[in-house]
């Protein structure tokens, strides 16, 4: 089998133990796709895998820089075709799990990307006002209108280059994958969200986000990814502790819509509904498909 296996799904849906299972199962080795798992201390907030959870299985692209360090999707989608490259060539089979769509397909897909330089920010502009700025240069481009990170490399891409960075994407597979996308009901996941962040807050997250705002570390991974910012906006004084989880709730609810939309857009996923009565069901099921592909 020289097949690259994709898990993804939105966020709390049970991604990682499936991941543990088919890598036992298939001799696998597991490469993370979260844009915030990368970062060393960014654990309680993303979800990060523990060692406990890995179960001896090998996991790379985790914790891998500060986060005062500029990683950006150029970054991933280098790192992750060279570990696809070294794991493969062990002979085992690479599984990427995670839940950052645009990293799967930057990776995987024929995405032509230049390392980006020290380039204009735009502070002094709304993610609106980016929105109107890039679509006044570039007519035709489909864009999250709330990603400010993307709008202003859209920009800086197009004034460079006078083209869209679209261009620069095709819909041309690379390698051998299997997408596999793990889905419930909607009411069931915002439940599940919902529970996740209680125990995050059980778990400790405002002390590890209070071992970076002491330091007055304020770099993009804090004071943009969800679980971060609002516990920053909260040490400020602007919020309660209450509207802070409140916010981290609703967040993480609306980014979960928008993975949803991402993947079924952007990705040749087959869905499989999660069981959470038994688990074992779901790991079945997609161990049957594998095996048929």
């Amino acid at each position: 089998m020289k097949k690259i296996l994709v898990i993804t799904g939105p966020t709390a849906v049970g991604k990682t133990k499936l991941s543990i299972e088919l890598a036992k199962k298939y001799n696998g080795e597991i490469i993370n796709a979260d844009a915030v798992q990368v970062y060393k201390g960014l654990d309680i907030g993303s979800a990060k895998v523990t060692e406990e959870e890995k179960e001896g299985i090998p996991h790379y692209l985790l914790s891998i820089k500060e986060v005062d360090e500029d990683y950006t999707i150029y970054h991933y989608q280098k790192d992750c075709r060279e570990k696809i490259k070294e794991i493969q060539d062990r002979g085992k089979i690479p599984i990427i799990v995670g839940g950052t769509g645009l990293y799967i397909k930057a990776a995987l897909y024929d995405y032509k990307l230049t390392e980006e330089k020290e380039k204009d920010t735009y502070d002094n502009l709304t993610n609106e006002e980016l929105y109107t700025k890039l679509t006044e240069l570039d007519k035709d481009i489909i864009i999250d209108k709330n990603n400010r990170r993307r709008l202003t490399r859209a920009i800086n891409y197009y004034k460079e280059n006078s083209k869209s960075i679209n261009k620069n994407k095709t819909d041309k597979l690379l390698y051998d994958a299997l997408f596999i996308g793990l889905t419930t009901d909607r009411q069931i996941l915002y439940n599940k969200i919902n529970k996740r962040v209680d125990k995050m807050i059980e778990n400790g997250l405002i002390d590890e986000v209070k071992s970076f705002y002491d330091k007055g570390v304020k770099t993009k991974p804090l004071l943009n990814a969800i679980g971060y910012k609002e516990v920053y906006s909260y040490l400020d004084g602007n919020i309660s502790k209450e509207e802070m989880i409140e916010k981290i709730k609703q967040n993480s609810r609306h980014y979960a819509k928008r993975q949803y939309t991402f993947f079924n857009h952007q990705l040749k996923i087959k869905w499989f509904e999660t069981d959470y009565n038994d688990f074992n069901n779901t790991i079945k099921e997609v161990e049957s498909y594998i095996d048929s592909n």
